[in-house]
């Protein structure tokens, strides 16, 4: 801990800062494709003027940093001035000497990977309770008090500044690939935000709900929870049994279940993230170190 910080969230902020700066300046810069919110207005300032976008970050971002201490916690604000002053240091190492992608013949290819560096480098950071300074505050404080999704408010706002950036500095064309990689990185986002892990969920209905929630507990160590179900059409109570178990563990499962009942109803559903016992803690309630 430092100043009541965790190290790991740090390591990880400082890692997807890293991510989002490279993927800035081997495929945004060099392929004179634009971005959304503040990083958006640096590059912009950058195809005019030729303006370092590690200084400009800092500038922009200066009154926002006011925002954040009002409304977000101080920890979350800590880990924004870290993330932000990262993103300016690692865009200004990378221009130091960066090597070329030779992309600007394939721009599908170049939207691509922006969109992916960027969406991998904020996802993480998100993840890990930071942000990188301006509309990333303002996603944060969006999700925070109206639901919004991160991605959501971020792409909304990259629209505006990418349409400017279009009848001011960028071409058509690369406007239009713009849009695709920001629409990309805002998919990323969303993903690691709502978990890489993915896990199945199983609602079962058989009269042997008994014998198939027994031998899951017994056979896979998984917990069973017995819901209290009654048929539309036959009147009928019956158990229904509802189980979380890994994306490897589905076919094992439903093994278990044919041998037992080959004529259960089985409804299997994706879940993208996990929490409690058997997944981020141990049998002890502990939590399970990544």
């Amino acid at each position: 801990m430092i100043f009541g910080l965790k190290i790991k969230n740090i390591t990880f902020i400082l890692l997807g800062s890293a991510i989002f700066s490279f993927g800035i300046v081997h495929f945004n810069m060099q392929n004179n494709l634009g971005e959304g919110g503040f990083t958006g207005i640096t590059l912009l300032l950058y195809f005019l003027w030729e303006w370092d976008p590690a200084i400009t970050n800092i500038i922009l971002n200066i009154p926002v940093f006011f925002i954040g201490w009002k409304f977000l916690g101080r920890n979350t604000f800590l880990y924004t001035i870290i993330g932000t002053f990262a993103v300016s240091i690692f865009l200004y190492i990378f221009q130091i000497k960066p090597f070329p992608t030779y992309l600007q013949s394939d721009m599908t290819l170049a939207a691509l990977f922006a969109g992916v560096f960027i969406g991998v480098g904020l996802g993480i950071i998100f993840r890990y309770g930071g942000t990188t300074g301006g509309v990333d505050i303002i996603a944060r404080l969006v999700h925070k008090y109206a639901g919004w999704s991160m991605g959501k408010t971020m792409f909304l706002f990259d629209f505006i500044v990418i349409t400017t950036s279009v009848f001011t500095i960028l071409e058509l064309v690369e406007g239009m690939y713009t849009l695709v990689a920001v629409y990309i990185a805002a998919r990323v986002i969303d993903f690691i935000q709502e978990g890489a892990y993915s896990a199945r969920g199983a609602t079962i209905i058989s009269s042997h709900s008994k014998d198939i929630a027994t031998k899951i507990n017994n056979e896979m160590d998984r917990g069973v929870t017995v819901l209290s179900g009654k048929g539309s059409f036959t009147g009928e109570n019956r158990d229904v049994l509802y189980c979380i178990v890994g994306r490897n563990e589905i076919v094992r499962l439903k093994n278990i279940i044919n041998a037992i009942d080959p004529h259960a109803f089985v409804a299997v559903s994706s879940v993208h993230d996990v929490v409690g016992e058997g997944f981020t803690l141990d049998e002890n309630k502990n939590p399970i170190e990544d």
